[in-house]
């Protein structure tokens, strides 16, 4: 009797310490054939991918392991037709009946840039099931010791889009604010930090990694150059 087709697990792979992922996490990748999992390519042409190295950590071999990059330009022509090629090329195993997984750092289903390719592949009828992880602003309340959110607090996780104006906005109103993708709005939270002295800033980098850094210092924070894991959690003043 032939055994129904599996669905294309999109897996959360947490915000960088591996023991993060969940246990049904896990058992998808081990029970996967192949992993997709993105990469970048510096100017120099080497690939690296944090993705690929928590799978490593995992017990994950390099066997089932399929890197993939997206043209990083305001152009998105490129960046679509990489995902287009990549959907082709995961239903292709898929029709094959292999077991794909696609992995994603920290929640696959929050501000994650696979999303795209989860909507290609669904549009085209294949079988997509997200698995849940824990987003790298969760995993950064217990390295600053903070309870995020408490009582009748309100939470509000924004993009690094916002502006000055409205994240002082929300401050003022009583929210404990959450940035992600810091380096797009750099200024600004100068800006803010300036003007509100008494809030408190927490900023972190490269969450539950080796690299891990964490700190309250203002006068760091406006020195440090907002790598691409960093994100803010502001609290207003209590």
């Amino acid at each position: 009797m032939e055994q129904p087709q599996k669905e294309i697990q999109f897996v959360s792979l947490g915000p960088g310490d591996p023991e993060l992922i969940t246990v049904k996490g896990l058992k998808a990748l081990q029970d996967a054939s192949y992993i997709y999992c993105p990469a970048t390519l510096s100017s120099n042409g080497i690939r690296s991918s944090h993705a690929s190295n928590t799978l490593q950590a995992l017990g994950i071999g390099n066997d089932k392991i399929r890197t993939f990059t997206l043209p990083m330009n305001k152009n998105r022509e490129a960046a679509l037709k990489a995902y287009n090629d990549l959907a082709d090329e995961i239903e292709v195993c898929y029709k094959s009946n292999q077991h794909i997984s696609v992995a994603a750092e920290g929640d696959a289903g929050f501000y994650a840039s696979i999303q795209y390719l989860y909507e290609l592949l669904k549009n085209k009828g294949l079988q997509v099931k997200r698995i849940a992880g824990v987003p790298a602003f969760i995993a950064a309340g217990p390295v600053a010791g903070i309870h995020l959110v408490k009582q009748e607090e309100r939470l509000l996780v924004v993009p690094g889009t916002i502006t000055a104006e409205e994240l002082t906005e929300k401050i003022h109103s009583g929210y404990v604010v959450v940035i992600m993708k810091l380096p797009l709005c750099g200024e600004a939270i100068i800006e803010v930090m300036d003007k509100n002295p008494d809030a408190e800033f927490h900023y972190f980098e490269n969450i539950s990694r080796d690299n891990e850094f964490y700190t309250t210092d203002i006068d760091i924070i406006k020195e440090r150059k907002l790598p691409y894991f960093s994100l803010m959690i502001i609290s207003p003043k209590q």
